[in-house]
């Protein structure tokens, strides 16, 4: 068998973490902070638990520049779940906005003044039938999935599908449309007030994990909306690699088990205006009566934010595991902040890019160029030969290069270059692209 420092993995996640934060999870497992119990088995509502909490969240605000008018939540059934807590969440604040909205004009109307409750909720009914929309970038896997949700939860005629990059490459993921050519929705409908011509959400994948594609950079178009889009990002396998301006987003959030720690925690970053007593939401039953979902409580942000994410049993061990992960990056890079792991990151995809097009007869690297990813390198051998992928995976699993099997929806060659995989261990990987093309 092996030994860890022998062996560079590089599956797409569960991802490696750092040794030396494993090492100490051993202990912390045993005897935490010389308790004489572990941390996995000490209650989550305890001093030292609630410690554990304050210090990974100050890592994160410190790693990010978090301002102080977000807050940041930890949470469970992983970024999937929030494909859920943010339609039911967004649509939820929509939902009262408009009906405030509405109440103040029906004040002078005259007929809706006297109508009865069940006249006055048909008619914001109506409203929001033919009103609400939340937008969808689908530039992937994850994102396609994110908006098949929504509709699930609340119809496809709410969900508006503001591009969908099948359609650049024959049904395939693989691009990013030009932003002129994304159809964004913002209802204009004769009668509806200003403050209802906004989308409840406009939902972007920052970082594809199955089809290799990342956004370059903020798109500009949503930067124009002036924070009116309402733009919640999953970071799920990009978080922590890159400097990000947390204000043009109104949520950010992301499953741990990428770059920032173990599978069973999700984090979420969100305006404090989205949350009480700054922002209202519909009741549930007012919801239930316009036929709109009402949430499961552990998924409700509000219920996280006012109970210190404690509401139910937080697994407080992957917390710490995360805080851990994040300490280490302030310390690694002082006041460079994340800005020292994107320099390391764009290091390490540029040595892997550059590896992959200097043999274009071996690799084709999937996405289009101006929307690789840094963290998800997604190839094909020789046009996707069968026989060439496995014999690819053989060799680098000779060579203890381990977890480069693509997804199995896409299949072909998938290196993942999370922020634990060393520059050391991208150098073997490189020199194996290079003798494999040569071979």
């Amino acid at each position: 068998m092996p030994p860890r420092e022998a062996v560079n993995y590089f599956g797409a996640g569960p991802a490696p973490l750092p040794t030396p934060v494993l090492e100490a999870a051993s202990k912390a497992l045993l005897n935490y902070e010389d308790m004489g119990i572990g941390i996995a088995e000490m209650s989550h509502r305890s001093p030292q638990a609630n410690q554990i909490l304050a210090d990974t969240k100050a890592a994160l605000a410190t790693l990010l520049d978090i301002p102080d008018d977000y807050d940041i939540l930890f949470t469970q059934s992983g970024g999937s779940g929030q494909f859920s807590a943010v339609v039911f969440h967004m649509v939820s604040i929509w939902v009262e906005r408009a009906r405030q909205s509405m109440e103040k004009q029906w004040a002078n109307d005259d007929t809706m003044k006297n109508a009865s409750e069940h006249e006055r909720t048909q008619a914001l009914k109506s409203i929001i039938n033919t009103t609400m929309k939340l937008n969808y970038l689908v530039t992937g896997s994850w994102s396609l999935k994110a908006s098949q949700e929504a509709a699930r939860l609340i119809g496809q005629e709410h969900v508006s599908i503001a591009s969908d990059s099948r359609t650049l490459r024959d049904g395939k993921f693989g691009g990013i449309a030009q932003e002129s050519d994304w159809h964004l929705r913002h209802p204009v409908s004769t009668g509806v007030l200003p403050e209802l011509r906004t989308p409840a959400l406009t939902w972007m994948c920052d970082n594809e994990t199955v089809d290799g594609v990342e956004f370059p950079a903020f798109p500009k178009t949503l930067e124009a909306n002036d924070g009116d889009a309402m733009v919640v990002a999953d970071m799920s396998s990009n978080f922590l690699s890159r400097k990000v301006d947390v204000r043009k987003y109104a949520v950010i959030f992301g499953g741990a088990q990428k770059n920032i720690g173990t599978t069973g925690i999700t984090i979420i970053i969100l305006r404090k205006s989205l949350l009480p007593p700054q922002a209202q939401m519909a009741s549930p039953t007012l919801l239930r009566q316009l036929g709109l979902p009402v949430g499961p409580i552990v998924l409700d942000w509000p219920t996280i934010a006012k109970n210190n994410s404690l509401y139910n049993t937080l697994p407080i061990l992957d917390v710490w595991i995360a805080g851990q992960v994040m300490q280490r990056l302030v310390n690694t890079y002082g006041d460079k902040k994340i800005v020292g792991q994107e320099e390391i990151s764009n290091q390490k995809a540029g040595a892997l890019y550059g590896a992959l097009d200097a043999y274009p007869q071996i690799y084709n690297v999937v996405p289009d160029k101006s929307v690789r990813s840094r963290m998800n390198i997604c190839l094909r051998i020789k046009g996707g030969d069968a026989d060439a992928e496995k014999k690819f995976l053989a060799g680098a699993e000779e060579r203890l290069l381990l977890g480069l099997k693509g997804h199995r929806s896409v299949g072909g060659i998938r290196i993942s270059n999370y922020n634990a995989v060393s520059v050391q261990g991208v150098e073997k990987l490189v020199k194996y692209l290079n003798d494999f093309a040569s071979g």
